[in-house]
């Protein structure tokens, strides 16, 4: 039977001995000919591979594991593991009970010698969720905060790793296992999951020491768990939060075919302040909205949360796309960080083979016919930011004859650094027209949806400081 001893945290030392005596400092000469010169203290060795170091550098769960494990094995164990408690990192604030009669485990990762990870995946796959008993050294590790140190694999995981494949060489070499090392993480106060390590009957049984390293090595980890874990909720909700919001790409209405696309600022952004929505209406009437909050952090998503939400709502009236501008103007003037947002609202009516365009100080569209090429639609006013309160938003009509493709777009795909807004969109209209022959009049919807990411790589590619928000709509007029 496996011998368990638990580790109580250390005493603290006293300072003893006697007293020294003050040194008087004189201005004599530091050093002489011949002196020895001084050496450095010996820098401290580590039992840990250099991946030890690595820990907390990348806001991954899965990769701050892999750092884990691939510090202890194979030069400090012959096996080790992260498993996270499935409560913690899913999230789940109820008070555990201080004796639960089980805790549910999440593999996190796993290193067994200088093996890759494929190879066991088979028989200990990252990823699974193991439930471990109340008289197992995992959950009593987790219940106490104490490490546990045994003699041998303990009988809960013997068994199940004999039940998983009997005749496995692997299995085999684990279950005649000589020393096994457990230790819990805990974040301020709190369990988190556990390391654990092991070693074969060719190596020394670990140490008080050694454990007392690892717990160590563990407090650093849980922390760099934590930042990892509240980095993924954050971008899990954004990421949610982009894709309830965004429309179904390659819609097709009646004579009209939509593709979008959207990429944030930066490199970790996923969500900012450009918004763009499809707005069937009745009639055979189809609305089509770019706008731009200001900014494109938190503050501006939720401003901008709060107009998409208000066109949705006014599209649903029977009302025409100048009124529709004026009660949005009024929405976020009443909405905290909407004001000076800028949008273009587009209305195509397919019974009258018209286009409807309402600006709210934002970049005029580009209109391309089939010869072409791309030109910026002249709109009757600009019009003012949203949320001035004293707007003044006129109607600019266009008759389509011929199929067009109809592009809307946010300020980030034509300003730079380097020109003004004009050559930006100059620059846009060029690229609109190299990868647009062809497109008007074919069936393939793809099509559309690949200029549109065409565009967006290719766009102000020299400032990636702001979002990038275009709509592109295939018009075809006499189509039911």
């Amino acid at each position: 039977m496996a011998c368990a001893i638990t580790f109580p945290p250390g005493p603290t030392r006293a300072a003893t001995g006697p007293t020294r005596k003050a040194t008087t400092l004189r201005n004599t000469e530091r050093s002489h000919p011949g002196d020895a010169p001084p050496t450095a203290p010996p820098r401290r060795r580590t039992p840990f591979s250099p991946a030890a170091d690595a820990i907390g550098s990348e806001l991954d769960l899965h990769l701050t594991g892999r750092h884990v494990v691939h510090a202890l094995a194979p030069g400090f164990c012959d096996a080790a593991s992260v498993y996270l408690l499935q409560r913690w990192r899913l999230e789940e604030h109820a008070r555990a009970a201080p004796d639960p009669p089980q805790i549910e485990a999440r593999r996190l990762a796993l290193r067994i010698g200088s093996d890759t990870p494929e190879d066991w995946e088979h028989l200990l796959p990252v990823g699974e969720v193991l439930v471990f008993p109340r008289d197992t050294p995992y959950a009593r590790a987790v219940a106490t905060g104490q490490t546990q140190l045994l003699d041998g694999v303990d009988r809960h995981t013997f068994e199940r790793l004999r039940r998983a494949d009997p005749d496995d060489a692997g299995v085999d070499a684990l279950l005649r296992s000589a020393s096994f090392l457990i230790v819990p993480l805990r974040l301020r106060g709190a369990a988190v999951g556990f390391i654990a390590c092991t070693r074969g009957p060719d190596k020394e049984p670990f140490s008080h020491g050694e454990a007392v390293a690892v717990e160590s090595l563990g407090a650093r980890a849980c922390v760099a768990l934590d930042n990892a874990r509240r980095y993924e909720r954050e971008r899990r909700t954004a990421l949610a939060i982009r894709s309830s919001l965004l429309p179904e790409t390659g819609q097709t209405f009646a004579s009209c075919r939509v593709a979008h696309g959207y990429r944030p600022a930066g490199q970790d952004d996923v969500i900012g302040g450009d918004w763009y929505d499809v707005l069937p209406r009745a009639g055979r009437r189809l609305g089509m909205i770019v706008g731009d909050a200001m900014g494109h952090g938190p503050e501006s998503a939720v401003a901008m949360i709060q107009l998409r939400t208000a066109v949705r709502t006014l599209a649903a009236l029977d009302i025409g796309p100048t009124e529709l501008m004026h009660r949005l103007d009024a929405v976020a003037g009443d909405t905290p960080g909407a004001s000076f947002a800028t949008c273009i609202y587009a209305e195509w009516d397919a019974g009258l083979a018209t286009c409807t365009f309402v600006g709210a100080g934002h970049p005029p569209p580009l209109i391309r016919g089939p010869g072409g090429p791309a030109e910026p639609v002249s709109l009757t006013t600009a019009g003012l930011p949203l949320g001035l309160g004293a707007g003044r938003y006129e109607p600019t009509v266009l008759h389509l004859s011929e199929p067009a493709l109809l592009l809307l777009y946010s300020d980030g795909l034509v300003e730079s650094r380097r020109a003004d807004i004009d050559q930006g969109i100059t620059r846009l209209a060029r690229a609109l027209d190299a990868g647009a022959d062809g497109v008007p009049g074919t069936a393939d919807t793809d099509a559309l949806s690949a200029l549109c990411r065409r565009l967006l790589a290719e766009a102000s590619a020299d400032d990636v400081s702001d979002d990038r928000t275009l709509l592109l709509a295939e018009l075809t007029p006499g189509r039911d």
